[in-house]
């Protein structure tokens, strides 16, 4: 036992002292902590994983537990790698450590974990926590002076790679052993409404207080009262604890203000706050895939007894004002709840005013930041759908389509589609093969009666994700029914096709019979790149072999025009 457990030593010590060695190499290391005052160095945690014959130490952990063979047994048991094992590995990482405390290399704290095969099963444990005091303390005063200068007294933007430190700064109780949940929210509300009206450096840094406060929720304030596990899906399972009840009872009113007004909070902010917090942030601002996880943070919030939870499942998140989120007139009754992305619409009266006063009202919300991967529930005695097949005859669709009866309607749905249409968002109520993005019904309804629209048309397709909607395919087809293939139409169907997928088939081959429509179609195609060229022409000729055979039969002005799409293809 004695020459594998020194062999096991030797690999394990060996491995280790190569990772510092590899790291203490880098020329880089000044550099990368100097692009701000919130980073003390670069590492702060390492995981050994000892596998006989291919340990690995990494910054990363990379999570491969679940594959059969971390599931062998080992040669040790629990005891030996707690008493023997993790002492003398946990002196060679402290060896390294003083050495470099000072360096650029290490942060203010480092943790060494590690992961070892058991005669008992796998043994994940931690085997040193280390704290540079000197350098905690001074990133405290860093981080108070940023604080000050940056965010509570400047009026200037700040830099995303700075939110992406702070944000996790705040929550960490190894520097904030007492969490001051007002306190904290307000400096990301502070981030926000520094970064306004820059709408890329925004959702960055929003990206950045979204992934602190979800760290936060799922590692350090769940766990307390819910027993966690990981779904093979890789989503996180939650049983509440016996007995589990919320610290306090306190809850405040912060919710209402979220956005806005986060100074407002009072120091009576509880930890529960930053959890709903986290769930606004979410619900709001990230990709309709992610939203399911806000609500799960509700529903959990809920359960521990918090009623601020259960009114924001019931009312809306408390984001928007009363009279934003509820209008009733004696034509229509609107609602909306943010938490479930949905709006309520009856209309009581099947007439123009009742539809420009619900569009007004959704546009409004969208606006201020209402979800836009939302769905409407609607109550009308008036069944319209686009004349589309495959679509989705959803109460969504059944709203803009009713709307689109309405010609002086027609504007207001334009100013509506350009604020609802965002790659990556879908209406709640679609899905799959009939997904489609916010301002889809709104868009093609409007393109297909007039050619006004047209560049509304050609501002969704440039936006649309279509590697999750095909429903384009479907439009496309209707377009070229009801609009024809005419000199107007032929910017806004080569955007389109730009979209199109494979199984598209268009018949139009007879209208560019036509010279001016076929050299229009060329002046278009040649703008784009080689590969879109391809994928414009392949609904209309096929592959490129067949256009290759009606330009070798072709004659004149058209065998010149069929060459040039030929060219602009790349063939």
């Amino acid at each position: 036992m004695s020459t594998l457990y020194d062999q096991a030593m030797e690999e394990m010590i060996t491995t280790i002292h190569e990772w510092f060695d590899e790291q203490e190499k880098r020329d880089d290391l000044e550099s990368i902590v100097k692009r701000t005052t919130l980073q003390m160095g670069i590492f702060n945690d390492i995981v050994l994983d000892y596998r006989p014959g291919r340990t690995t130490v990494d910054s990363l952990d990379l999570g491969l537990d679940n594959d059969v063979k971390s599931k062998q047994a080992g040669a040790f048991t629990e005891e030996q790698v707690r008493n023997e094992i993790e002492p003398k590995l946990a002196e060679v990482v402290q060896g390294r450590l003083d050495k470099l405390e000072n360096s650029p290399l290490i942060d203010y704290r480092f943790t060494f974990r590690g992961k070892f095969p058991t005669t008992e099963g796998k043994l994940q444990l931690t085997l040193l926590e280390w704290i540079n005091e000197e350098k905690r303390q001074l990133l405290l005063e860093r981080i108070h002076t940023y604080v000050d200068k940056k965010l509570e007294n400047s009026t200037y933007p700040t830099k995303p790679l700075e939110s992406f430190f702070l944000t996790s700064h705040l929550l960490d109780p190894k520097l904030f052993p007492e969490l001051n949940v007002a306190w904290t929210i307000r400096q990301y509300e502070r981030i926000q409404a520094l970064n306004q009206g820059r709408p890329e450096a925004l959702a960055e840094h929003r990206g950045e207080i979204t992934r602190a406060v979800t760290a936060w929720t799922e590692n350090q304030f769940l766990p307390q009262y819910y027993d966690v596990q990981s779904s093979p899906y890789r989503t996180n399972e939650y049983s509440l604890k016996p007995g589990a009840t919320l610290q306090s009872n306190i809850e405040t009113q912060t919710g209402q203000h979220l956005d806005e007004h986060g100074g407002q909070q009072t120091s009576e902010s509880q930890p529960i706050d930053l959890l709903l917090y986290a769930a606004v942030m979410i619900l709001r601002f990230e990709p309709s895939y992610s939203k399911p996880k806000g609500v799960t943070f509700l529903e959990l919030a809920k359960q521990l007894g918090s009623k601020r939870a259960a009114r924001m499942m019931t009312e809306g998140s408390g984001t928007y004002a009363k009279d934003d989120i509820h209008v009733k007139t004696e034509e229509v009754e609107c609602k909306a709840n943010d938490v479930f992305a949905l709006m309520t619409i009856h209309i009581r009266k099947e007439e123009p005013s009742a539809y420009q006063q619900a569009l007004t009202f959704i546009t409004h919300l969208l606006k201020q930041g209402f979800p836009k991967s939302y769905k409407i529930k609607l109550k009308s005695s008036v069944k319209q759908y686009l004349p589309i097949k495959g679509l989705a005859k959803s109460d969504t669709h059944r709203f803009f389509a009713n709307a689109l009866e309405y010609p002086e309607l027609h504007p207001l749905l334009e100013e509506y589609a350009r604020e609802a249409i965002q790659e990556f968002e879908f209406y709640e109520d679609t899905e799959g093969e009939k997904s489609c993005m916010p301002g889809s019904y709104a868009t093609f309804g409007l393109g297909l009666v007039d050619e006004r629209y047209f560049p509304l048309l050609e501002y969704y397709m440039g936006e649309v994700d279509d590697e999750h909607q095909l429903i384009q395919d479907k439009f496309i087809a209707a377009f070229v029914e009801q609009q024809g293939v005419t000199a107007q139409a032929i910017p806004a169907l080569v955007a389109s096709l730009r979209r199109s997928t494979d199984s598209l088939k268009l018949k139009i081959q007879p209208e560019l019979e036509n010279e001016e429509i076929l050299e229009l179609l060329v002046r278009q195609i040649q703008e784009l790149e080689h590969y879109e060229a391809e994928r414009v022409l392949y609904p209309i000729f096929g592959k490129v072999e067949k256009l290759s055979t009606l330009a070798r039969k072709a004659e004149g002005r058209r065998k010149e025009l069929l060459l040039e799409l030929l060219q602009a293809a790349g063939k």
